[in-house]
């Protein structure tokens, strides 16, 4: 069972290369929050729309797009998105969640 975050709780999402698929379905759901690279990989984009490639990167999750970002999470084939807590680190959806 997956912890649900508190309304209004600052979450970040990242995306773990390694695990990824590059089906793009997190691109389907939430563009503003991932894209694919030329390397066919997801990555999360930061608030200026900059495509963040460093290992382990995170973006804020905007609060308007939470719902899209958490199904490209359960709906991610290669179980590679995961959507934490900002204040405690806890992963709230993805595969490590509790």
């Amino acid at each position: 069972m997956q912890q649900e975050a508190p309304a209004g709780e600052a979450l970040e999402v990242w995306i773990d290369q390694d695990l990824c698929t590059g089906d793009g379905i997190c691109v389907q759901y939430a563009p503003e929050v991932f894209e694919l690279d030329i390397d066919g990989l997801a990555y999360v984009k930061g608030a200026d729309d900059e495509l963040l490639q460093e290992a382990g990167a995170v973006t804020p999750v905007p609060l308007p797009l939470l719902t899209d970002v958490v199904d490209s999470a359960r709906e991610c084939p290669g179980e590679c998105i995961h959507v934490r807590r900002v204040l405690d680190r806890v992963e709230v959806y993805g595969p490590d969640a509790d």
